[in-house]
């Protein structure tokens, strides 16, 4: 049995959480204890139990998973470098670039930590969250299906996550209708109304 650490409050916990869904795999999950700073020096979640296996990093966990329980559908195997490229690549922007894009609006407007108090710094912000959700909507707008292609994977889970803390902030949106139609398209997916579309920024 899987064993996953981290609050599912998380949004790094739940593209792990949501991931498991998709390849209907059975796990179980607590919050993090002193402890298991033996399996993550970090002391960050998600961690990852498998038998006598440790993982940390949420990224990395979704590709293990998929690669571990056959996970083909959700991220090509290396048979398939491009395709595979392609998911990854949507996968590392969202880690490295939208997630930095929103990071200080996000903890002015939702979580009111008083370290983000810098109107003129929200509002830039604000602006590049808006400007990276336009990259996903001309991407989508593109493909007219999913982040990566005509199928969905990986990459729309852990870009569905973000799109809902934006979808959930605070603040004046722009209308981008590809992503609102992408986002209409994984209403039925179990693992996004468990997961993503829940309530949970």
């Amino acid at each position: 049995m899987l064993s996953i650490i981290g609050k599912a409050t998380s949004i790094n916990v739940r593209k792990v959480l949501w991931t498991c869904a998709e390849l209907d795999l059975p796990f179980t999950r607590r919050d993090w204890q002193d402890g298991d700073a033996a399996l993550n020096p970090n002391r960050m979640v998600p961690v990852l139990v498998d038998g006598d296996f440790s993982l940390w990093e949420s990224h990395a966990i979704c590709r293990y998973l998929c690669n571990r329980f056959d996970g083909g559908a959700l991220l090509p195997s290396t048979a398939r470098p491009q395709a595979r490229a392609l998911v990854e690549q949507w996968m590392d922007w969202q880690a490295s670039e939208l997630n930095t894009a929103w990071r200080y609006a996000f903890m002015a407007l939702v979580r009111n930590n008083p370290a983000y108090r810098d109107p003129v710094q929200i509002e830039a912000g604000i602006a590049a969250w808006h400007r990276h959700i336009g990259l996903l909507d001309a991407q989508l707008g593109a493909t007219c299906a999913y982040a990566a292609g005509d199928a969905f994977s990986l990459a729309d889970v852990v870009l569905a996550l973000s799109v809902n803390r934006w979808r959930m902030t605070p603040m004046a949106r722009p209308d981008y209708p590809h992503v609102a139609a992408w986002y209409a398209r994984l209403a039925t997916r179990p693992g996004f109304i468990a997961w993503c579309d829940n309530g949970v920024a």
